[in-house]
C-alpha cells in the first residue's frame, strides 16, 4: 500500500490524532534534550571549577585559559550543554503548541462528527414518526 492510499483512507480525526501523538512524542523528546544539556552544562562548570583555582567570569559560565586539557573539555561540555537546554526548551515548547492545535482541531472534528450523528438521529426518529 502506498503512502497516499494510506493518507487518503485516513479520517481527517485519525490524521490530527496521530499528529497530536507525534507532536507529544518530540515534545518528550525536546525536554530529554534539555536535561541532557542540564547535565552536560553542570558537568562542564564542574569540571572547570575544579581545575581553576581562580576561574575567569562570563557572566555566570566560568572558564579557565591556561593550556590545561581538562579546561578545553569542560568549555566544550558548558557550551554544547547550553546550546542543549536553549534548543530544548524552544523545541518543547514549539511541540507543545503544536500538539494544543492538533488537540483544539480535533475537539472540532469530535463534536463536528457528534452534531452529524444528533441530527441522523433526529432525522430517523421522525421518519418512524412519519410511519406509524
Amino acid at each position: 500500500m502506498r503512502q497516499s492510499d494510506i493518507i487518503e483512507t485516513m479520517s481527517f480525526r485519525d490524521y490530527l490524532h496521530e499528529k497530536a501523538e507525534e507532536s507529544r512524542h518530540n515534545e518528550t523528546l525536546a525536554y530529554l534534550m534539555f536535561l541532557a544539556g542540564a547535565i552536560f552544562f553542570v558537568g562542564g562548570v564542574l569540571e572547570t571549577l575544579s581545575l581553576a583555582e581562580n576561574p575567569k567570569w562570563f557572566i555566570f559560565i566560568p572558564y579557565h585559559t591556561s593550556p590545561i586539557t581538562g579546561a578545553v573539555l569542560g568549555l566544550a561540555l558548558i557550551m554544547s550543554g547550553f546550546t542543549l537546554i536553549v534548543f530544548g526548551i524552544v523545541a518543547g515548547l514549539n511541540y507543545s503548541r503544536d500538539r494544543g492545535w492538533y488537540m483544539r482541531e480535533l475537539c472540532k472534528a469530535t463534536s463536528l462528527e457528534q452534531q452529524a450523528i444528533t441530527r441522523n438521529r433526529a432525522v430517523r426518529s421522525r421518519r418512524k414518526t412519519r410511519r406509524t
